[in-house]
């Protein structure tokens, strides 16, 4: 009897332990559920650099200007026709469900008062104003997640041992250092009870190790005010999700997370002579392959420092928004779609499994074609006008298991400007030969 009993405390210990292990999992997972369905954001670099044009902090760490040219930017940096109302309605026209907005890059501005010390736009710039809170509130007003980036690095504050490229301001200074994780620390807490972002977007870990950034302390603080907010990976491998940078990942990314981060032209910041903007037919494409890999794209703009949005920018957004809203049920809430051993165009499923969204860039010469789909189609139509199309199955031999070749009728005269989507209604979950 005492072996039973024994048994049986083990083994409820043992379900009460998985229980315990399961319950974190479920948490994130639904926590994740509003990042991995968005598939669209936007990120906004505003700082001090926009007032010359020049490359965010780096034109002062790899010696293109001097720290102190570069800090006079500061006197430059007016807001005075920043409309944060407005460039939340840009974002939401655009079909973005989240934005991101520098908060401190690794020049330490700070865009809000900061009681840590340190240099911000309120105190040090004509700005003399707050400018996170009033975008906070907008997006919030329009429905959409707030995320704010924040540079773990400081090389404008006197206490941070790295200043530019090959110069040190001290090594193996702990009493420095511990000032200076209290002031990177304070400045967290302060956006945390501030702000309480969706997001946090960190950057610039790769200058210390987690222990000397003191990242699970730094997470498990910014969990206890909001257990359900996000954090990426550049928080020294303790963040949610995965953050290429610039590149479309060429495979599937193996995390079930990730987002990529992109510039509309070839700069994060406002620079007026970078001219080399990105189409927004590339952008779209971009786009729909983030979405066929199941991750997300979060598209880089650059405001002035006067606060307003240059006008490339902002045609690129309305274009993405006439395509978002026309197609928005093959982009938001889908999931990864085939590999392309299965068809020449990227898809998408949607949540259930049960539609494949094929999408068709230009306008194709005649029918497209998938491979390997072992389901019937129930129907098949164009995304965004509801017109019925034909399929056949092509090549299908009675004695094979292999599937034909599954033909789709795509009528020029139904194609969208610039990707068309075909939606097929399987008999079911999607089925696939392997």
């Amino acid at each position: 009897m005492k072996k039973i009993i024994t048994l049986v405390l083990i083994g409820f210990c043992f379900l009460n332990k998985l229980q315990a292990q399961t319950k974190p999992d479920s948490a994130f997972e639904n926590k994740m559920k509003w990042f991995a369905d968005a598939k669209l954001g936007i990120f906004i670099h505003w700082g001090i650099y926009a007032v010359d044009g020049v490359s965010e902090s780096w034109s002062f760490y790899n010696g293109y200007m001097n720290h102190d040219d570069y800090m006079k930017q500061l006197n430059g940096f007016t807001a005075k026709n920043y409309n944060p109302q407005q460039w939340a309605d840009l974002i939401k026209e655009s079909g973005a469900k989240y934005a991101v907005l520098t908060a401190k890059h690794h020049d330490g501005v700070a865009l809000w008062n900061s009681k840590m010390g340190g240099i911000n736009v309120v105190k040090n710039a004509p700005a003399k104003k707050d400018v996170v809170q009033p975008f906070i509130d907008a997006l919030r007003k329009n429905g959409l997640k707030a995320g704010l980036y924040f540079s773990l690095i400081d090389w404008s504050y006197n206490d941070y041992d790295c200043f530019v490229k090959n110069e040190k301001r001290y090594t193996s200074d702990s009493i420095r250092w511990s000032k200076f994780l209290n002031y990177y620390q304070g400045q967290l807490k302060e956006i945390s009870s501030q702000f309480n972002p969706d997001l946090y977007w960190f950057d610039g870990d790769w200058e210390h190790n987690a222990t000397e950034w003191q990242a699970e302390k730094v997470r498990a603080m910014l969990l206890e005010k909001n257990p359900n907010t996000i954090i990426n990976s550049r928080l020294a491998g303790h963040g949610d999700y995965a953050t290429p940078e610039q590149g479309v990942p060429v495979f599937k990314p193996k995390d079930k997370y990730w987002e990529l981060c992109l510039t509309i032209n070839d700069s994060w910041g406002y620079q007026p002579h970078d001219h080399a903007y990105k189409s927004s037919g590339m952008i779209l494409n971009i786009l729909v392959d983030c979405i066929s890999k199941g991750g997300n794209l979060l598209l880089d703009i650059g405001p002035k420092p006067d606060g307003t949005i240059d006008e490339k920018q902002v045609k690129v957004l309305k274009d993405l928004g006439r395509w978002t809203k026309k197609h928005s049920e093959a982009i938001y809430g889908t999931q990864a779609g085939v590999p392309l051993e299965y068809t020449n165009y990227p898809t998408a499923l949607s949540a259930d499994s049960t539609t494949l969204f094929v999408y068709v860039n230009g306008i194709p010469d005649g029918n497209i074609y998938i491979k390997g789909l072992q389901n019937k189609i129930q129907r098949a139509r164009i995304v965004g006008n509801g017109a019925i199309v034909e399929t056949n199955v092509l090549g299908k031999a009675y004695w094979s298991e292999i599937p034909g070749i599954l033909s789709v009728e795509v009528p020029a005269d139904l194609c969208d400007e610039e990707i068309t989507v075909v939606a097929l209604l399987l008999d079911g979950k999607i089925r696939l030969y392997k």
